[in-house]
């Protein structure tokens, strides 16, 4: 007998008003194919990405299945599969999308065994942010790599990534510089691990990294948050620096002319995407386990703030493009 599951979709991109909970049929009547897994969700977590695919920032084909990381109860699995089995709790974050769910059939390999001492709700508001942390911080270093005493700066700290960064940057011995809109998101960053903290509504930021290094400028500046920040954090940089571009939230960063990297201190640029990190399963299983060992040591906390039904799926993601959520949010199915 086919199996159905509750599914939030967007028929056509557009505001949050365009997802839709409706009852889909899994494909092959739920039954895994090779290489595949079904698992049923406990929790889904939720990412500024889902609203960069639900409005069309990131075009994606219609109709869409929204949601990018989730934890859960393994209960099939297909031929080839054998580093999980019917019964196993687990947690990913994978393409396609399709968390937003009460269950999917999807490629097992991303995802991996959610230790016992890591609950459902941590483990899906983790696996996204936390594997994003691991891979900037310990796989997109500056020249030199980083070392106990670096200074980093890390745009929007307050948020799910951010977070997760300030607490590992401060087991790293890093001195991370957060920025963040409002002094209480300050005051959250800094409660979080950040040694510096500062409000870039209120402040310079790009002086206030000057003047917190002595003039020198930080080896690594992590920007989230796209256009308005992407030059002068350029201007934060210390010669030979890295300015990683991972995120777009208040817009795409504008074509850039590469002599401006000569100019600012012969500067290295990137935009790297998790995707690309987590393309096998040796390489998700090695980041996962990092950030399993440094969750279970108490290093990082992972904060989950907000809990919405998978129903008031539209009210989350209004809440998270009006900036007034903190920490990590999930979906309760």
């Amino acid at each position: 007998m086919p199996i159905t599951a509750r599914v939030v979709q967007v028929a056509r991109a557009g505001g949050a008003d365009a997802m839709k909970l409706v009852d889909v049929p899994l494909p092959n009547g739920g039954e895994p194919g090779p290489g595949e897994l079904r698992i049923r969700h406990h929790a889904c977590g939720l990412n500024y990405i889902d609203v960069y695919q639900r409005s069309g920032v990131y075009p994606l084909p219609m109709p869409l299945s929204l949601g990018m990381e989730g934890s859960g109860v393994v209960e099939a699995v297909g031929a080839g599969v054998t580093h999980l089995q019917p019964g196993d709790r687990a947690a990913y974050a994978s393409n396609p999308p399709g968390s937003y769910s009460s269950l999917r059939v999807m490629p097992a390999k991303c995802v991996v065994k959610l230790p016992e001492a890591i609950d459902f709700e941590c483990g899906a508001a983790m696996m996204l942010k936390g594997l994003t942390a691991q891979y900037l911080l310990k796989r997109t270093q500056p020249q030199g790599g980083l070392a106990a005493g670096d200074f980093v700066l890390f745009q929007a700290a307050a948020g799910g990534v951010g977070l997760i960064a300030c607490q590992w940057a401060k087991a790293l011995g890093l001195q991370l510089i957060g920025t963040a809109g409002s002094d209480e998101k300050c005051a959250l960053a800094r409660e979080h691990g950040a040694a510096h903290v500062i409000n870039y509504r209120s402040e310079d930021f790009a002086a206030r990294v000057k003047e917190i290094t002595g003039g020198r400028g930080v080896k690594v500046v992590y920007d989230s948050v796209g256009k308005d920040t992407f030059e002068k954090s350029l201007d934060c940089l210390a010669p030979f620096g890295l300015m990683v571009s991972f995120g777009n939230a208040s817009g795409k960063v504008p074509p850039v002319d590469i002599g401006l990297l000569g100019a600012k201190g012969s500067l290295h640029l990137t935009r790297p995407t998790l995707f690309t990190h987590i393309a096998t399963r040796e390489a998700t299983q090695a980041m996962a386990d990092d950030l399993f060992a440094t969750v279970r040591s108490g290093a990082v906390k992972i904060p989950v703030e907000r809990r919405y039904a998978l129903a008031d799926v539209a009210r989350a993601h209004e809440d998270l493009e009006a900036r007034i959520t903190v920490g990590c949010s999930v979906l309760i199915p």
